[in-house]
């Protein structure tokens, strides 16, 4: 009876507790069932995922457990953690927006940061490392990392004289048998790649074809003394024509009047040049196409391999009387009019210094070269020119170690521009000949501005 009485206690009880939480789910039902016209979808939306809840936690507190079952209560304490979980990470409704708002930015004003030293995201122990301040190169680290810009490709300076000297040894083979009759020297290669003064591409490369003359029967008249007067170039005449009259030397069939004519000499190569040699076969031999220039004065060869695009041009040259003469004639009516070479003499000197007092006038070379091949307006004052200003400067600066590069770089610059004011640079080799007399005087004041705007920031021609 007692049994039954308990029974019945507990009846009654979850009997008055329940018509109570029957009472708040009708409540819950009539809201969420008005929540979406009230609150809008996402208001709904929250109340409902609440609402699921709350009625979780009282249909758990109504429903009847077995008391001396542990894991049950343990299970329902999770669960409801979990309910209460849900509740706290459902996300809020956006607040409505008030009328005053909509005339505020946006965006508010971008505040810097201020970093924290309380607070540091690095684990404890780990290193940290300072940030370094930013430095400004000096001109002679700029200089130095130029430099280091201007290396020609290795597979450039291997290939490059590998298949000229092929391309010149079947060019010789085809000379001897053609024009047996004809004394050519061996043929030679030359260049500042063979130098060492190359910069940015091994592109071009000289092939030089001696011609070999009897000192008995040919002498040489400067030009200085003829009508052209420039020292620079020479006349080759024949000599003691009474005694060794025409025939006795093979290059009277070259002669214009009594001198040795170099155009006529480069016509007639030219024409062997593009008619009677048979490039594709050499080209095909050699791994690549060969292509003689058609319409040029200088005797040229187009060479396009897989991995480089060469220019080669030939130069007959003549060496009497300890010079250097090339067949190189001015435009003009003058054909028989030799150009005296320094090229030789320069790269010996220059190399000759550089030994003695361990200088840096080579490099000092191949910077200004560079700068000279990258700038268009510069372009004709790059080879010569330079390396006789850096020898005229070597007669009155004696400290070319490579730490005073800048200070030497920047007297380059100094010298030629006082060079280009003047519109004469001399000739280390022979001071009669001036080495801009074959620039316009619109080249000169293009290159004399370039040069005078970067003396005061020279850092400007390593761009």
């Amino acid at each position: 009876m007692a049994a039954f009485w308990q029974q019945r206690g507990r009846r009654q009880e979850s009997g008055g507790l329940g018509a109570v939480l029957d009472g708040l789910g009708s409540v819950f039902d009539v809201l969420l069932a008005n929540a979406r016209l009230v609150l809008g979808v996402s208001g709904a939306a929250v109340l409902a995922i609440a609402t699921l809840a709350v009625k979780r936690l009282i249909d758990r507190a109504t429903s009847p457990r077995d008391e001396g079952d542990p894991k049950a209560e343990q299970k329902s304490l999770e669960e409801s953690w979990q309910d209460l979980a849900l509740i706290k990470t459902t996300p809020k409704p956006p607040k409505k927006q008030r009328r005053e708002d909509l005339s505020e930015p946006l965006l508010s004003p971008a505040r810097p940061l201020v970093p924290d030293p309380r607070g540091s995201s690095a684990p404890l122990g780990a290193p940290q490392v300072k940030p370094s301040p930013l430095r400004c190169l000096t001109l002679q680290e700029k200089l130095l990392s130029h430099s280091s810009q201007l290396a020609v490709p290795e597979i450039q300076v291997s290939l490059v004289p590998q298949l000229a000297r092929s391309i010149c040894t079947q060019l010789q083979n085809f000379l001897r048998s053609k024009c047996p009759e004809l004394p050519f020297g061996r043929l030679f290669l030359s260049g500042a790649l063979l130098d060492g003064l190359e910069v940015l591409a091994a592109d071009h490369i000289h092939l030089m074809l001696p011609v070999v003359l009897d000192a008995g029967l040919w002498g040489l008249i400067s030009g200085e003394d003829t009508v052209v007067r420039n020292p620079q170039y020479w006349m080759i005449k024949r000599i003691d024509l009474g005694y060794f009259p025409r025939g006795c030397s093979p290059w009277d069939r070259f002669m214009v009047g009594r001198y040795l004519s170099s155009s006529v000499i480069n016509q007639t190569l030219h024409k062997l040049l593009v008619a009677s040699i048979n490039w594709p076969a050499i080209g095909g031999l050699l791994g690549c196409a060969i292509h003689p220039v058609v319409a040029s004065r200088e005797l040229k060869l187009e060479v396009k391999h897989d991995q480089i695009d060469l220019s080669i041009t030939l130069f007959p040259v003549v060496e009497m009387e300890d010079k250097v003469l090339l067949a190189v004639p001015p435009e003009g009516l003058v054909e028989n009019l030799w150009l005296e070479s320094f090229y030789r003499a320069e790269v010996s000197r220059v190399k000759e210094l550089d030994a003695g007092d361990a200088g840096a006038r080579q490099l000092c070379l191949r910077i200004l070269s560079g700068v000279c091949k990258r700038q268009p307006s510069l372009h004709k004052l790059g080879g010569s020119p330079l390396t006789h200003i850096i020898l005229h400067l070597s007669d009155t600066a004696s400290d070319w170690a490579e730490e005073s590069l800048a200070d030497r770089f920047q007297q380059l610059l100094e010298e030629l521009v006082a060079s280009l004011e003047k519109g004469v640079l001399p000739c280390y080799f022979n001071p009669k000949i001036n080495l801009f007399s074959g620039l316009l005087e619109e080249e000169i004041d293009e290159m004399g501005f370039v040069l005078y705007r970067a003396i005061s920031e020279p850092e400007v021609l390593l761009k």
